[in-house]
């Protein structure tokens, strides 16, 4: 590893030193993807990794390729002494708003995780169900931390698949490229085509201005 890059890292990983010395030996990093988007679900993921992990790499997924994205996910799953991840759908979304609907897949993911943490640093968030747990909200996380970074990652690769997948049955919106995001194509796509079942509702009636009926 260059020198550069270990400096970096051991940067990423301050925060969490810190408070391995303040006692707390097993951290959790929980981070989403998908809250901006127009379409698909959110996706929350919580990995719990090793003291001594250092994974070349491994950063805040929006700064990260989507070619090495992938490769850091297998990385970080082999590495990881524990993850979770929660698929919050696009009804969910509308039926509970974004933000509820990101606090839920949090309180999945904590369930779901086969060791209790004794921390967990999240990207951002208050007032929500750990479980229990002590949290600390880190604005900035997925930037600042090391495991707030590789959930990040792990959560946007997890999204990003299932992204791909929907292309496959609606290739006329072109959610391969954009991931549902609210591009000028995707905009085009929706007023040309009207909505699909995985577009969120409350997300696009600023798009279209009679909504066709879904196209199963």
């Amino acid at each position: 590893m260059k020198e550069k890059e270990l400096e970096r890292l051991l940067e990423l990983k301050k925060i969490e030193e810190e408070l391995h010395q303040k006692g707390f030996e097993s951290i959790c990093g929980i981070d989403e993807a998908g809250r901006g988007p127009l379409a698909g679900p959110v996706v929350v993921a919580g990995v719990i990794m090793p003291k001594n992990s250092m994974i070349e790499g491994v950063n805040d997924s929006k700064k990260v390729s989507e070619k090495k994205r992938e490769l850091l996910y297998d990385k970080i799953l082999e590495e990881a002494l524990s993850y979770s991840v929660a698929i919050i759908g696009q009804d969910v979304i509308d039926d509970i708003n974004i933000l509820n609907a990101t606090k839920q897949g949090v309180a999945n993911v904590v369930k779901g995780l086969d060791v209790r943490p004794d921390l967990i640093i999240i990207d951002a968030l208050q007032h929500i169900d750990t479980n229990g747990i002590p949290y600390e909200s880190i604005i900035k996380g997925d930037a600042k931390c090391y495991s707030i970074a590789a959930a990040s990652i792990i959560a946007k690769v997890t999204r990003d698949r299932i992204m791909r997948e929907w292309d496959e049955i609606y290739p006329q919106y072109g959610f391969s490229q954009h991931k549902g995001y609210g591009t000028a194509k995707h905009i085009e796509a929706i007023k040309e085509y009207g909505l699909c079942p995985i577009h969120r509702r409350s997300f696009t009636k600023n798009f279209i201005n009679i909504v066709q009926p879904d196209t199963f």
